[in-house]
């Protein structure tokens, strides 16, 4: 029987190097959705649990790490952090952001019935969130469809600092 290999962050590898080397306009271009999506319409603490939950669907270790390190950051409790994994039936949060995380999964996620966004599910959206907000949730997932494959090929390592979490 084998010893499980424990690997320390210092042991991990980014599969590629940063792309800012190569596209230094890509800092400019998630400033830009930053910046629109704190625009104030929704929540901070919204944006980072759509973010982790979108992480979590498509399996990305870093933005995991990342957006529940952001959570802790903000002051979030570990049970409301960790409880996103299986929001539907926890305690922890409101009708606003089960809606919102809603959205993240119907986007992320494929619907063999009909749409993936419903027009009951667009509904339920407009009754907590005006036109502004719609369209911020529209770019926190969108912003996360930009940075997913980012992820999933390069491997930045997670826990590191944005700028540092590239190592070839």
């Amino acid at each position: 029987m084998s010893t499980p290999t424990t690997t320390t962050q210092d042991d991990l590898r980014s599969r590629l190097p940063d792309p800012n080397q190569f596209f230094p306009e890509l800092g400019g271009v998630a400033a830009a959705i930053t910046k629109a999506t704190l625009n104030g319409s929704i929540p901070h603490t919204t944006i980072h649990l759509m973010q982790l939950r979108a992480g979590q669907i498509v399996g990305s270790t870093y933005h995991t790490v990342r957006q529940a390190d952001l959570l802790r950051k903000a002051g979030e409790t570990e049970e409301r952090i960790t409880a996103v994994a299986s929001w539907q039936d926890a305690p922890y949060f409101t009708d606003a952001e089960r809606v919102a995380l809603e959205l993240v999964e119907a986007v992320l996620t494929p619907n063999p019935f009909g749409e993936r966004v419903s027009d009951e599910l667009f509904a339920r959206a407009a009754a907590h969130y005006d036109d502004k907000a719609i369209w911020t949730l529209t770019l926190v997932i969108a912003q996360m469809l930009f940075f997913l494959p980012v992820a999933l090929i390069g491997k930045p390592i997670p826990g590191k600092p944005i700028g540092k979490n590239y190592n070839k």
